[in-house]
């Protein structure tokens, strides 16, 4: 479970810090239109998605081990590192909604993942 967390983490990267959409280039042949899943609205559904499930993949691979508040604050971390580079990144560029929607998808997993644990841990599950 942890080669899968760790090859979703540097995909995640890759597709993050280039310059352009891959995502983009592969399905509409153009590097510059951004696949849309669902409307945004106070906040970058694609980023909040992306987030959510690369993060409660992390909470669920890591969440035994004695890194689990290392792995909380590293999601957090890189949801704004992340999105802070694009500051820099050619054909990218800085979002508050983007940067708000990968800060809610963790947050958001998170929340899933502890109700979870604490109906698991109360024999409700």
């Amino acid at each position: 479970m942890k080669f899968i967390f760790h090859i979703v983490n540097i995909l995640l990267i890759v597709f993050y810090l280039f310059s352009g959409s891959i995502i983009g280039c592969l399905l509409y042949n153009d590097c510059k239109t951004q696949p849309q899943l669902t409307p945004d609205f106070i906040v970058s559904s694609n980023h909040v998605y992306v987030f959510a499930i690369i993060s409660l993949l992390g909470f669920v691979t890591y969440a035994k081990d004695k890194v689990f508040k290392i792995i909380i604050a590293y999601f957090f971390f890189i949801a704004v590192f992340l999105e802070l580079e694009h500051i820099i990144i050619p054909e990218r560029s800085f979002e508050v909604k983007d940067l708000g929607g990968n800060i809610f998808g963790v947050a958001i997993s998170l929340v899933i993942f502890l109700i979870f644990k604490l109906r698991k841990k109360n024999g409700f599950i």
